[in-house]
């Protein structure tokens, strides 16, 4: 399996980005696919997942009415839209895959990770 990130880079604050995700080994029909962020010294948390074939999408609070994650199964690849960005949202962003959404709230039962992508929020 490999989760191939790209996408990330400098925005100001309140501007706009979105990072993708291309699915390799895996189909987004059977999988879940989404993000985690990182900061150093802190824990990977959640940021925002899907599962295209039960229609399910999860978001962190943090992110919940700026950020839109989305799916093409035709391409297996994954994306999240982020607008309204802030200097909180400064992390490596990485891609992951697992049976279920459920795993977001448990990042040690992730199956599949993909490199990072730095995502940069400041003026």
């Amino acid at each position: 399996v490999q989760l191939q990130a790209s996408g990330g880079g400098l925005v100001q604050p309140g501007g706009s980005l979105r990072i993708s995700c291309v699915a390799s080994g895996i189909s987004l029909k059977y999988s879940a696919i989404g993000w985690f962020r990182q900061v150093p010294g802190k824990e990977r948390e959640g940021v925002s997942c899907i599962n295209t074939f039960g229609g399910v999408t999860w978001y962190a609070d943090s992110v919940k009415g700026r950020f839109t994650i989305s799916g093409d199964n035709a391409k297996n690849t994954a994306y999240l839209q982020m607008n309204n960005l802030k200097p909180e949202d400064t992390a490596v962003y990485y891609c992951a895959s697992d049976p279920s959404c459920s795993s977001w709230y448990y990042p040690e039962t992730i199956a599949n990770w993909g490199q990072g992508t730095q995502v940069t929020v400041s003026s």
